[in-house]
């Protein structure tokens, strides 16, 4: 069963290998990194081993560093002396994990195949892998399993949209599950769902999300802060994706200053080509914070960055947290609820059920289909009282579900006694 899987893996990235290599020469997007997907341990990593226990985290992207951000910190921090090194798939989740935890000792995750995991695995030694969220591949599971290196998974979840994947490979997942040292489930429908795939040992851990908070603020934070005109209304669209950005534009209150962070950072250029078109007073984070001049009543700015959305999320008055009016499945409420920020969400939000579930239960979160944001939004800046009262429930709900970074790191120290 795992040779037919490394076949059909291999036949995958053969047949979409002109598109591969179209998006390698035009964007760069693939290409960095390619030869540590492939099994290369760069010298700056291997130079940084310093005969330590080697504890390897994998966080896929943006939103899995930053919800694994306090977990490293911690870990990094105990008596023990391990010695962390975290592992990304994309490039802002690298560009995220580097500036936060340092080059040498951030790399890309290795494709899935034997000869590129075998590399990673005889460079590191690890005494553990670590995965955040549901990153399940079966050759780095197999070839841990071969290696006696045990695994355990934190914020564990199988969304709505991949459990009926994982249902109908049912087999293939018991066979490769049953192995793992330690995993906590973000909920208990989370934990059902594991256990139905044969995963032993399932602990409701929560959401690594209600950990992560923005003690300090980012740079552009301040810096906009200061040139916001007196009394401005403040109105952040967060991780918004292609097809959201003109709803939102249409629907924004006269005179609120409206901060646009697209998800991906290949859509910046897009996203500017769509303000131009559109004729409003607009300005790009990184030309403005050059040379920082007075933001006007009812003007745009572009987060053109990775990394700063959180702390910006502290200037608003109310916010839209994106991939939700269109069927992507949401994102992360809680950056702008930890602020006390009323949030306004779409309809889909089934890769943050857990979470936006809590908030409902607290009325501290507005889910609002596409045809009726314009008037939600409107009432939302209409009544602040309303609005503010909204907020403090979110931030209420924040700090009541926080734990689970305490719950995860139980976790690991068990699993890691245990292969002591």
């Amino acid at each position: 069963m795992l040779i037919g899987y490394s076949l059909a893996l291999l036949l995958v990235l053969l047949v979409g290998s002109p598109w591969w290599l179209l998006r390698m020469a035009t964007s760069g997007k693939y290409r960095e990194g390619l030869t540590e997907r492939l099994g290369r341990v760069p010298a700056r990593i291997r130079s940084s081993l310093t005969g330590a226990p080697v504890v390897w985290i994998h966080a896929v992207s943006v939103g899995e560093v930053l919800a694994a951000s306090r977990l490293i910190e911690e870990l990094t921090q105990r008596p023990e002396g391990w010695q962390i090194v975290v592992s990304t798939t994309t490039r802002t989740g690298q560009t995220l994990a580097r500036e936060r935890i340092g080059a040498e000792r951030v790399f890309y995750f290795p494709l899935d195949f034997a000869f590129a995991v075998r590399a990673w695995l005889r460079a590191l030694q690890p005494r553990l892998l670590v995965l955040a969220e549901t990153e399940f591949w079966p050759r780095m599971l197999t070839e841990c399993r071969r290696a006696g290196v045990p695994v355990a998974v934190v914020n564990a979840r199988i969304s709505d949209r991949s459990w009926p994947r994982y249902r109908r490979m049912a087999r293939l997942w018991r066979r490769l599950l049953t192995g793992l040292s330690a995993v906590q489930a973000q909920t208990e429908l989370d934990a059902e769902r594991l256990r139905a795939l044969g995963v032993p040992n399932v602990r409701i851990g929560g959401n690594l999300k209600f950990d992560v908070r923005a003690t300090r603020p980012a740079a552009v934070t301040g810096c906009l802060r200061e040139h916001l005109p007196p009394g401005a209304r403040v109105l952040v669209c967060g991780s918004t994706l292609s097809g959201e950005e003109d709803l939102l534009l249409d629907a924004v209150p006269e005179g609120v200053v409206t901060v646009l962070a697209p998800r991906h950072p290949e859509r910046f250029a897009e996203v500017a080509q769509l303000l131009r078109r559109r004729g409003v007073p607009w300005v790009r984070r990184t030309e403005w914070m050059q040379a920082p001049d007075q933001m006007q009543p009812g003007s745009v700015f572009l987060l053109d960055s990775v990394g700063e959305l959180a702390s910006v999320y502290s200037l608003a008055e109310a916010a839209f947290v994106g991939g939700s009016l269109i069927a992507a499945g949401g994102h992360n409420p809680l950056e702008p609820a930890q602020f006390g920020v009323p949030v306004l969400m779409g309809e889909s939000y089934e890769n943050f059920r857990g979470i936006v579930d809590a908030l409902l239960a607290a009325n501290a979160v507005r889910i609002v289909g596409r045809e009726g944001f314009k008037s939600v939004l409107a009432e939302v800046f209409a009544d602040p009282a309303a609005a503010q009262a909204m907020g403090e429930r979110g931030r209420q709900v924040f700090e009541r579900e926080a734990g689970a970074t305490a719950r995860a790191i139980d976790a690991i120290l068990e699993t890691l006694a245990v292969r002591v």
